[in-house]
């Protein structure tokens, strides 16, 4: 720490070996105790905390008494050590003690509307109004620090790596994300919009067109949606990769490094198993329900529709009987084999606008329950085999619940039951960081409501089988290079390899109903863009706040964030979005309508935000 005329040291930084030594802090007032006539203050600044001590009838007495918490002091005195029964091993300073000789007021602190010493839980509204205070506070503000770690060391990291950092612009024109815009109205050129970019998408692919090898950015990224809980409402930061000449396996193994040595560098000590597994969209789907398992969770779902077609569980066969599209899935439950435990699941499953859960459990060498009852003995043990595995083979004191219905609608709330499951019982693994990629997407799917062919993940990757894969195969054959990377639970990032041939490009959005002349008006500096000479090229985009989010253990994105908006996407702190003048608005040429009807043109094709 730099020496300054308000300070010798910092709050964190006297030891033992200062004892004798004048020295002069600033901070703020963190608490006060009055032990006797001696006045003790902790002193706070970003490095620590200092014990002053007061001794009655001096000169600085009577004005440390007035001062109120978060007041601004600064203080001149002598390192004194403390009595070994009062040293407190908890703090690096806890060994000594400053006897204040002087003391100036240098800012005093009116009556807080949240307290700083402590961490108790305030509403969201009255920390977000207050939020400077809020970061006073011990944990938020260790959040800030560990934030700026973060980022100091993926910028070492990837310049070490070989790529360079770029800044691409903030007022850009509309995207194709997915999300809605927001817009910014041009004063210059009245009656057009900049819009701010929700990602640097076509930029980074731009800079790999123009024969920059491997590009980066600390990206802020804004998308007018609604909050949700792993990602906060108007901005997000992304680490926003792109690398040339590259095929999916080699951004793959760029990628996986860094992400596996940046959770053990701050991770806190939990594991981080490598190589990161690969699971296809179609197994993630089929183990797990959801193309974003939780892999702390030793379950997987078990289809077992045979079992019950044609009879056994009357409920269920006849579901199976009147809707051809309909399956049936069993989820283990080691230690879940009790009725009250099932009657407890089943209920929840009834809050989720679910019907309910059907189940059995094994009691005696034997499943038990109406389930168990109606399939019979044989029927029951190959519905066991089918969930079983090595590791956990089911055994009295276990449950199997089952689910039925169209995969579309069942599926969604078989990954939200193995997640609750895998709490209930205790078994998520919470020692550790489980990664995994999830590759081979559909490159198409149908919309159930029109059965038209649209892009069901990124319009602007590269096909698996390129070109002959679009003019041969069923397009819901097709699959894309493609690819997530989750952790815990949590997606991360979507990535792909891009698209950088013009025909293949054209034939694409073709297959989705996209004429060569819609094509060219709504992504024509891409498309013209890659008609001169274009490498192959590919990357992928980790949502910095998510995690920032699982290495710090947080519940909330706001946590690690610093000045977040709430759940409405306002600004508490400043108190945006505001009403502007009439004068501002004049000068943009705009006039605010009290009621606006909306328009529906035709969606541009959907990249649920996948880069």
């Amino acid at each position: 720490m730099t020496r300054t005329a308000y300070r010798s040291h910092d709050c964190g930084a006297l030891r033992p070996a200062d004892v004798g030594a004048e020295v002069r802090l600033a901070g703020w007032l963190h608490r006060k105790r009055d032990h006797g006539g001696l006045l003790f203050i902790d002193l706070r600044d970003h490095y620590g905390l200092t014990q002053l001590v007061f001794q009655p009838g001096s000169a600085p007495f009577a004005a440390a008494e007035r001062a109120r918490a978060e007041s601004v002091l600064c203080v001149e005195g002598k390192v004194v050590a403390r009595a070994d029964e009062t040293r407190n091993a908890n703090l690096p300073t806890g060994a000594v003690e400053v006897q204040v000789e002087r003391l100036e007021l240098v800012s005093a602190a009116q009556d807080l509307p949240l307290p700083v010493f402590g961490e108790e839980d305030y509403p969201e509204s009255t920390r977000l109004a207050h939020r400077y205070l809020d970061l006073r506070r011990a944990r938020l503000h260790g959040l800030m620090g560990l934030r700026a770690r973060v980022l100091s060391w993926l910028r070492r990291r990837m310049e070490a790596d070989g790529f360079m950092e770029f800044q691409t612009p903030i007022l850009t024109a509309s995207s194709p994300e997915g999300a809605r815009d927001f817009l910014v109205p041009s004063r210059l050129h009245p009656g057009r919009f900049y819009a701010l970019p929700q990602a640097p998408q076509q930029f980074k692919q731009f800079l790999m067109l123009a024969g920059f090898d491997k590009y980066f950015q600390i990206a802020p990224c804004f998308r007018d949606e609604d909050a949700r809980a792993d990602r906060s409402p108007g901005e997000f930061y992304q680490l926003d990769i792109e690398m040339s000449f590259v095929r999916q396996e080699d951004v793959l193994a760029a990628v996986e490094p860094v992400l596996h040595d940046l959770f053990c560098e701050f991770g806190g000590g939990k594991k981080v198993s490598a190589p990161f597994p690969r699971l296809s969209w179609k197994e993630a789907m089929a183990a797990y329900g959801t193309d974003k398992p939780d892999l702390r969770i030793p379950l997987q779902l078990a289809k077992v529709s045979e079992v019950f077609r044609g009879g056994g569980f009357e409920r269920f066969a006849s579901l199976l009987e009147e809707d051809a599209h309909a399956e049936v899935w069993a989820l283990p439950a080691p230690g879940g084999g009790s009725r009250a435990f099932c009657d407890r699941m089943n209920s929840w499953a009834q809050g989720e606008g679910q019907p309910g859960m059907g189940y059995l459990f094994f009691r005696d060498g034997a499943g038990q329950g109406p389930i168990a009852k109606n399939l019979g003995a044989a029927a029951v043990e190959e519905v066991r085999k089918a969930c079983a595995t090595a590791d956990a083979p089911l055994r009295d004191g276990d449950a199997i619940f089952f689910c039925a219905g169209r995969p579309q609608r069942v599926l969604p709330f078989a990954a939200e039951a193995r997640v609750k499951l895998g709490e209930e019982l205790n078994l998520v693994a919470r020692d550790r960081f489980a990664f995994c990629w999830i590759v081979d997407f559909p490159f198409y799917e149908k919309d159930p409501a029109s059965g038209r062919i649209d892009f069901s993940h990124n319009p602007f990757s590269m096909p698996q089988g390129g070109l002959k894969a679009l003019e041969t195969q069923d397009p819901l054959t097709i699959l894309g290079h493609q690819y997530d990377i989750v952790c815990n639970g949590v997606e991360l990032s979507s990535g792909a390899i891009r698209n950088h041939r013009p025909d293949i490009m054209e034939k694409a959005f073709a297959i989705a109903g996209y004429s060569r002349a819609e094509l060219e008006a709504r992504f024509g500096g891409l498309f013209r863009a890659l008609q001169h000479g274009a490498p192959p090229h590919g990357g992928i985009a980790p949502g910095l706040d998510r995690m920032l989010m699982l290495l710090a253990d947080a519940e909330h994105l706001r946590d690690v964030i610093a000045f977040p908006m709430n759940q409405q996407a306002e600004d508490l702190l400043l108190r945006a979005p505001a009403q502007v003048s009439d004068e501002q608005l004049r000068i943009l040429q705009l006039k605010v309508l009290k009621e606006v009807g909306e328009k529906k043109p035709r969606a541009a094709p959907k990249e649920n935000g996948k880069v």
